[in-house]
């Protein structure tokens, strides 16, 4: 892997990215808004926005990076983008990490934002470190950016890889805890829900919820997420087509 090419990709993506206010809007404000109007819907009860506020501050990232990801690297390879790119003395590998780093950037920001308003503008109340809460949420984004990349090598249109969200993400997001505990779910969607990243990125948000120290389990969970992250890219980089069939 080249690093003046990976950063030449990530510069000229986030150049496009500028000039781009709604992507821009979604992967900045919606994850805000979306914490804004959860906390104001248990207005009535905030001990239930502290139980699964933090495990939608990982989420809400996760779901927006992926959804723009993928929309943005199907539309460099359809309007030929891609194409002239590779046919340059570029690696794969290099075009891939270009585009992790600049939307990794945006997750910077992303994540930092979200993180800030829900614990000084909303009160989430978490007994650890706004640290390692913002690390876990950063984490979140980075795999939604991975998964978003990996997807679009296997979408036609927008449409498509839009369509792939049911597929990747609302599984993820019915096996994770955040609706009934994974322990006590029926066996077979437990063992499913083991192998999913997104459980391991809301175990992570918990422990951070309920643990003023670093945990082993902590450790453990955004090992795994960090992993799944790059084994993903991985594979985006391996599948990565020039061109739309």
């Amino acid at each position: 892997m080249n690093v003046h090419r990976t950063r030449a990709t990530a510069a000229r993506v986030l150049r496009q990215l500028r000039h781009d206010r709604r992507s821009i809007a979604l992967m900045l404000l919606v994850p805000c808004l979306m914490l804004f109007l959860l906390r104001y819907v248990f207005d009535g009860s905030p001990r239930t926005f502290d139980s699964i506020g933090a495990a939608l501050l990982g989420i809400f990232p996760l779901i927006t990076m992926f959804l723009v990801t993928s929309i943005a690297t199907l539309r460099e390879r359809t309007s030929g983008t891609l194409e002239r790119l590779l046919a340059m003395p570029m690696a794969k590998a290099d075009l891939i990490a270009g585009y992790a780093l600049a939307f990794g950037a945006v997750a910077v920001v992303q994540s930092a934002l979200a993180t800030g308003l829900a614990l000084w503008a909303l009160g989430l109340d978490v007994v650890g470190s706004a640290w390692l809460l913002l690390l876990v949420a950063l984490l979140d984004a980075l795999l939604g950016t991975a998964l978003g990349l990996f997807v679009s090598a296997f979408a036609a249109s927008e449409f498509q890889a839009v369509q792939f969200m049911p597929a990747v993400i609302f599984p993820q997001l019915l096996l994770c805890g955040l609706f009934a505990p994974r322990t006590e779910m029926q066996p077979v969607l437990e063992a499913v829900s083991q192998v999913l990243p997104m459980s391991y990125a809301v175990d992570g948000m918990n422990e951070v919820l309920r643990h003023p120290e670093v945990t082993d389990a902590f450790l453990r969970d955004v090992g795994v997420v960090a992993g799944c992250a790059l084994l993903v890219l991985a594979l985006g980089a391996a599948t990565l087509r020039r061109r739309t069939a």
